[in-house]
Parts: C-alpha cells; structure tokens; sequence
C-alpha cells in the first residue's frame, strides 16, 4: 500500500511548508475512506486509519450484532459475531480488518489528489495572512505591468493591481515606477486572492496625512471624517484631542511643508481641512469651505438649509455641485444651499477657521499669512 517514506515525506511538508501532519493525515483518512466505499460499495460502513507511528495503512469494516440480519453491508448475526470473539452480544459493534485486494493502486492515487490539493489550501491561506495584514495601509510600490485598463504593481512576494476607477485622473504610470498605494481590500481571483490598491480613495489621503503629520499617528489629532473626489477635491475634518496643539496648523506644517507634500502626492488636488465641531450647524458651515456662509439652519438631524452670500452661490455648490456633495459626505448631513437674498430676516454669523489648498499655492517658501488668505475663485 503506502511505503514509509509516504510518511516521511508528511514530516518533510510539516517542516518546509509549515502544514501540520495532522491536517493531511486526517484529509487523507477521510479521502480514503471515500475512495474504498466507492469501491467496493457505498453502502458498507467502513473507515481507514493512518498510524505513522508505524507506517501503516488499515481499513476496518463496522457491522451491528443482530438477531436477525436485514442488511448485510451493516449488520450481522450473533452466531457470527461470536465466531469473531466470544464476548459478543447484540447491539455490539464488530470491527473487522480488511484486505482489499487493489486498494493499494487507489490508495496511493487518492494520496496525491488529496495532498495537492491540502498544499494549495494552505498556500492560499498562507497568502491570504500574509496580504490581510497589508488592508488598510500605505504602501510603497513598483509598477510591475499594466493593461489597457488596469495597472499591477508588485509588492514582496506578491502582486496587486490597481483598476482603472482607483488611478488618479490623468496620472501616467510607467514600468519600474515607484509609487504609493493605499492597499483597499483583498480580492478573490481565480489564481486565489489578490490585493486591490488604489491612489483614488479616500483611505489614500488618510494615510497620507497619518504619514505626514505624527501627532495624527500618535493619536494626540485625530480624522474625524473623510470625503474625496479624486483628481478634484478633498476635504478632511479633523480634531485636537490635545487642548496645547492646534490640529490645522499641525496638518499644515511649517511654511505649509506638510500639506505641500501630501498635495504634491495627489497631483495638485485641492484639500480643505476642517477643523470637526459637534455643533453640527457649525460643522456644516465649515464643511462648505472655501465658501463663507450667512447662516446655517438644522432642518432635522439629518438634513440642513444653508445660506451664502449671493457672490458665493456657486462656490457653495461648486463646479457640478462638488462642493456641496462632498460637505454633505463628509458630514452625513443633506445640505441645501440658498442665496442670501432669497431669503429675508438673516443674521450674519462668523466665518468659521478652515485652511483649504485654493488658499496659497504650493511652494514651500509659502508664508503662514499667505496660506490664510481668503479666496473667492473654485
């Protein structure tokens, strides 16, 4: 049947391949099993057992003492129960060893599907550790091929691609390049799974920002929420869990070297970063930025009515409503936006403190003063 060096080869795939024996033997137990009953007949009770201790292979039948006998493949008398071993009485099981005569053909046939096949589980769930623990971060990549649609770059071991939908707009990229990704989730294809990357999602940005500005990584800043429109626009809310830093001037750096850098990441994309307030009528006014608001009004917990000075109008709502969408994505709050002279009995309120990019351009030289500036163009 199977020769010890069946077993030594199990030790052998335990060690390079990480694979317990215990997972093969029990697969090639059941397998055979399978393969025996098939056989010799499905309706036999019957089972294999492996002992590598003694490299040995043995099938054992199962039949039921019964008075009288109605199923041959799963029962027999007690007369011949009792001519097994004495001791028998009914309702006794009776293991009997088997012999078959060319299960040793099957037997050495089925190992290797069976083993094959335990060998590419495990090395997909290998694979799928290795590459789960990749979701969700920023990686550093090389652009190993591409397709009409779609890019594939290499990371170790293993390969990710990059769809058309999670390329910046207008961005080239070239064999060998070296790129940053953010790595989105774990595709399962064909050839087993696949990381999907991506430089369009807003998780892209977060990680750039966690990258960039340590007192986000160490958790004294925190990103409240997130909404982009790659290639265009992004706005970021974010707040100070340190009453001694300033979260806005902390994400925009000395002389805006932060920010720059992560703008020059992104191709020149504008990014407003808001500071988050839980008051959410102040919230909504700063998400609107780079647009200043007369007046905000909560029409419920969910929905909100804006007002903005009459030359602001389409800065609020921005080039096919961009602005607008992206200020309500970012605070799960419906925003209407209304001219101030549509409306009468208005209060003007404060312009709330929003650092956006249309405010300075990116240079590192930029000073302070500058990078505050009020702009009234998209």
């Amino acid at each position: 049947m199977i020769s010890k060096d069946f077993f030594e080869a199990l030790k052998e795939l335990e060690n390079t391949k990480k694979i317990k024996q215990d997972v093969f033997l029990s697969a090639l137990e059941t397998a055979l099993t399978a393969a025996y009953k098939k056989n010799v007949g499905e309706a036999l009770n019957a089972s294999v057992k492996l002992n590598p201790e003694k490299c040995t292979i043995r099938v054992y039948s199962y039949k039921k003492v019964v008075e009288n006998v109605e199923d041959a493949d799963k029962e027999i008398s007690l007369e011949d129960a009792r001519q097994i071993k004495k001791s028998y009485n009914i309702g006794d099981v009776v293991e009997k060893e088997e012999f078959p005569k060319e299960f040793g053909r099957i037997a050495a046939q089925t190992a290797k599907q069976v083993i094959l096949q335990k060998l590419r589980e495990a090395e997909r769930e290998i694979t799928l550790g290795e590459i789960a623990e990749k979701q969700d971060t920023l990686l550093t990549t090389i652009v190993k091929r591409k397709d009409e649609e779609n890019v594939f770059v290499e990371l170790g071991n293993t390969e990710a691609i990059m769809s058309k939908m999670d390329q910046l707009p207008g961005e080239k990229y070239q064999i060998g390049q070296r790129i940053k990704v953010y790595v989105k989730k774990i595709k399962d294809g064909l050839k087993g799974p696949m990381l999907q990357v991506s430089r369009s999602n807003a998780g892209f940005v977060k990680k750039l920002f966690e990258l960039e500005v340590p007192e986000i990584e160490n958790g004294e800043i925190e990103i409240v929420s997130i909404a982009r429109e790659a290639g265009n626009r992004t706005k970021i809310a974010i707040k100070s869990n340190n009453a001694n830093i300033d979260a806005v001037g902390a994400c925009v750096g000395n002389k805006g070297m932060r920010i720059n850098s992560i703008v020059n990441e992104i191709n020149g994309e504008k990014i407003d970063i808001i500071e988050y307030s839980a008051n959410p009528v102040e919230y909504v006014a700063r998400a609107l930025a780079p647009a200043t608001t007369v007046k905000v009004e909560l029409i419920d917990e969910n929905s909100a009515r804006a007002i903005v000075p009459d030359d602001k109008l389409s800065l609020a709502i921005g080039k096919s409503g961009l602005n607008v969408k992206l200020a309500a994505k970012l605070t799960h709050i419906k925003i209407d936006v209304k001219s101030a002279s549509s409306m009468e009995g208005l209060v003007v309120t404060s312009k709330p403190t929003i650092i956006h990019t249309d405010d300075f351009d990116i240079d590192e030289n930029i000073s302070l003063d500058d990078m505050f500036k009020d702009d009234d163009e998209e």
